[in-house]
């Protein structure tokens, strides 16, 4: 399979995790436009969130809850939004949800800097 976020899973393109369990891996996106944009998906390749169980989509949701709680207090977001792609703006065909901080990053953090800052002690 040439999916970029199975390769993610399978660590075969490495990542900053900053959530997996058996069914679901959190990491922060590349593309840090807004501090701390992380994307939850599940371990299991699934196209788009519409053919995730009721039970996958609670359990993501839980663990965007915990992330949006922390990505606010150690990033000083006043907010975040959390969303779903579908369809023509899905850019890559396996289901995540995002989580998007209000801050725009005009401070200028790499990936690497907000890791460290978002990661567990």
């Amino acid at each position: 399979m040439d999916c970029i976020f199975c390769k993610i899973i399978n660590k075969e393109i490495p990542s900053n995790i900053l959530y997996e369990d058996e069914d679901f891996l959190a990491f922060l996106d590349l593309d840090q436009t807004r501090l701390g944009h992380t994307l939850i998906i599940p371990k299991k390749h699934v196209e788009d969130y519409t053919k995730l169980q009721a039970s996958e989509l609670k359990k993501m949701f839980e663990i965007a809850n915990i992330l949006s709680v922390k990505i606010m207090n150690k990033l000083h977001s006043k907010g975040v939004s959390l969303n779903f792609n579908y369809g023509s703006l899905q850019e890559i065909k396996h289901a995540h949800l995002h989580i998007c901080p209000e801050k725009e990053n005009k401070e200028k953090k790499t990936v690497t800097e907000i890791f460290t800052i978002l990661k567990d002690d």
